[in-house]
């Protein structure tokens, strides 16, 4: 039942997800946060089940910051999705992850960026993107308000719009919803 929601927009990268944690038709709790500060300028969603998400984004966050410590240097959010999809390659042949993501950064010299990914390693750098449930729902709305140079008003109607759209034809009632920010002032929790 996992829902993710990204927007790419001219200065920043915004990111919604669902925090219901299901098992089966159970509701086992409606706090568990699925969004995760890599570090200060990153961030990563999740989707999957609950056991590989937790582990797999510890993995990811502490192996971006022991390479910070090692090298004197922090990745790009273009390295940390190479590293982050190469990892989930290497998974899929031995104890594959069965999780979702998108990971968006801010960079100096790049500026925004956002990356979808799948459980099976696909990446591709997007302006727009969703994960799960929310994906069937909210992919044709993004592709109609989306464009590059969406200001953080703009991107947060499309995000409005696109909880309003799920609420709406989704069988399923989400009603809690967290949402990150990462832009030149680095990743922050944001209220829509």
């Amino acid at each position: 039942m996992d829902c993710a929601i990204g927007i790419c927009g001219e200065d920043f990268v915004l990111l919604g997800a669902d925090m219901t944690q299901v098992r089966s038709i159970v509701v086992l709790k409606s706090d568990e946060e699925k969004i995760v500060d890599l570090d200060s300028h990153k961030i990563m969603s999740l989707s999957g089940p609950n056991g590989d998400r937790v582990a797999f984004a510890e993995y990811i966050k502490k192996n971006i910051a022991l390479y910070a410590l090692r090298n004197d240097t922090g990745l790009s959010t273009h390295a940390a999705a190479n590293f982050t999809r190469k990892e989930l390659a290497t998974a899929l042949r031995q104890e594959p992850y069965q999780v979702n993501l998108l990971i968006g950064g801010w960079d100096h010299e790049q500026g925004p960026a956002l990356y979808y990914m799948d459980y099976l390693a696909s990446m591709a750098k997007v302006p727009y993107a969703a994960h799960g449930y929310a994906s069937f729902f909210v992919s044709g709305l993004l592709d109609r308000v989306c464009k590059n140079t969406m200001t953080l008003d703009d991107a947060k109607e499309a995000m409005q719009a696109c909880i309003k759209e799920l609420g709406k034809r989704f069988l399923v009632n989400i009603d809690t919803w967290s949402f990150k920010i990462v832009d030149k002032d680095g990743a922050r929790n944001f209220n829509l």
